[in-house]
């Protein structure tokens, strides 16, 4: 017989939040946000033996957090969040960030209303086809000459996007950090990375990255509702994409050089896709340096392709004032400070599938939300709905899920529906679908995740941020 699985002690503190003892290693405890909905699958996929693991990371504080979608992932669980102590040694771990850095969310809010758009969204959908590159390989909106213009992309975000005339300055104002992250290093980019990002910027990827036209369909907030600029029957658009190629590799090369450089600090973990190094270590720095370029150049793609996406609205309705509501990554480390035991300490905050979700009045917000707190964009599963949500009280270093979370592998979801039948049932529900690959799409099929509803209300239950606005979908463009 096989060998019992040790599954982690559970225990509840409220409705939406459950406390994982410790045990063995474990430095601090885990704590899970899930409903009685939520947590067969969270239990089914040995994520939670992740949380645990996470939490013998040297330095870390409070608990190793799980979000509501959370899912197996490589290393730290995806939906998973982690803070280290910096002064006292704390690690920093690419596991903890992820392959796809800066992966993220984009809204952009139109001055249509749904029944406006409706006569031509087919002809939109067509041009939206062929205007936005995506899939495995090359092509992209900006066209770099060669590695010079590629550093200036990696070092200067979406601002070097918009100094090209790829957008304005509202729309930095509208980005999580104005767009680009300061402390860029190129030159802790291996030239590998680098030959993959010089053709792809400005592109849409694959999996379960998306371009989608949504509309407002229930409104649960007015009041921030109206500050978003969301109204019901209003039209939408949703952007999900991160660093490619290039954030790829930087993982890849990173967590290499991190397991060869743990024995001279004294570091073992349970699970080598954990590998780290202190946060003030050569590696660590160089690591930071290169996960922060690869953050520059996901920020940078997602402005390009809503610069592709408004031309792309002009040609065919005639209204090309998208405005950018907000973009926030879910696959970041970064350096913050937050009270921890009474004391303001610096943190490396590990946040993987898992979005900054910061509350009101919050000196990190643009001015434009310090009375509402930070859009927080939750895309959930193709076929299903989108919430926009508020950050609320941050009782995990202000972090809120980032999406429904799988609950299925992508080779099961193809062995039970083909790409083409998946696709006659979307447009028979009235949403149209642009797919370059029939396999990829068939890997997104809605009951592959969670239910984004459970999920947010979850967010919600646990005050990691308010609900706004409920999003459905009409249109999707796939890689």
């Amino acid at each position: 017989m096989g060998r019992t699985r040790d599954i982690p002690r559970l225990h509840r503190e409220t409705p939406w939040r459950w406390r994982i003892e410790r045990r063995g290693d474990m430095r601090v405890p885990g704590v899970l946000f899930a409903s009685d909905t939520l947590l067969p699958a969270a239990l089914d996929d040995r994520s939670l033996d992740q949380v645990a693991a996470v939490a013998t990371l040297p330095g870390i504080v409070t608990a190793s957090f799980a979000m509501p979608d959370v899912h197996w992932g490589y290393g730290f669980p995806i939906g998973g969040v982690a803070a280290t102590d910096v002064a006292t040694g704390g690690v920093v771990s690419p596991g903890g960030v992820g392959f796809d850095i800066s992966c993220g969310v984009r809204l952009l809010v139109s001055s249509l209303m749904f029944d406006e758009l409706a006569p031509r969204l087919t002809t939109l959908l067509d041009d939206l086809d062929r205007s936005i590159p995506r899939g495995l390989g090359r092509g992209a909106v900006w066209h770099l000459r060669g590695v010079t213009e590629l550093q200036a992309v990696l070092a200067g975000g979406a601002r070097c996007a918009v100094e090209r005339g790829y957008g304005t300055a509202a729309d930095l104002a509208h980005c999580e950090d104005g767009g680009v992250l300061g402390d860029a290093d190129p030159t802790a980019v291996s030239d590998r990375a680098l030959a993959r990002g010089l053709e792809q910027v400005g592109s849409l990827g694959s999996g379960n990255h998306f371009l989608e036209v949504q509309v407002v369909e229930q409104v649960l907030d007015g009041a921030r509702a109206e500050a978003f600029g969301l109204r019901p029957g209003g039209v939408c658009v949703m952007i999900h994409c991160g660093s490619r190629g290039l954030g790829h590799q930087i993982c890849s090369d990173h967590v290499r050089a991190m397991g060869q450089a743990m024995p001279r600090y004294g570091i073992r973990v349970p699970d080598p896709q954990l590998a780290c190094v202190p946060v003030d270590s050569p590696e660590g720095r160089a690591y930071l340096g290169a996960m922060v370029a690869a953050a520059n150049y996901g920020r940078a793609n997602r402005q390009l392709l809503t610069h592709a996406t408004r031309m792309s609205f002009g040609r065919t309705t005639g209204h090309d004032d998208l405005a950018l509501l907000y973009d926030v990554s879910h696959n970041l480390a970064k350096l913050e400070h937050h009270v921890v035991d009474g004391t303001e300490r610096l943190l490396c905050v590990h946040r993987k599938g898992a979005t900054r979700a910061l509350p009101p009045g919050h000196p990190d917000l643009p001015p434009a939300f310090a009375v509402t707190g930070q859009p927080v964009l939750v895309p959930g599963s193709m076929g299903t709905a989108s919430w926009v949500l508020a950050g609320g009280d941050g009782p995990a270093f202000h972090s809120a899920a980032h999406g429904a979370g799988r609950v299925m592998s992508r080779h099961a979801a193809r062995r039970q529906i083909r790409g083409e039948q998946l696709r006659q049932d979307l447009e028979a529900s009235g949403i149209g679908v642009r797919a370059s690959s029939w396999k990829g799409l068939a890997e997104e099929a809605p009951f592959s995740y969670k239910d984004v509803d459970a999920v947010a209300e979850v967010c919600e239950g646990a005050g990691l941020a308010h609900r706004v606005a409920r999003l459905r979908p009409v249109g999707v463009v796939k890689g």
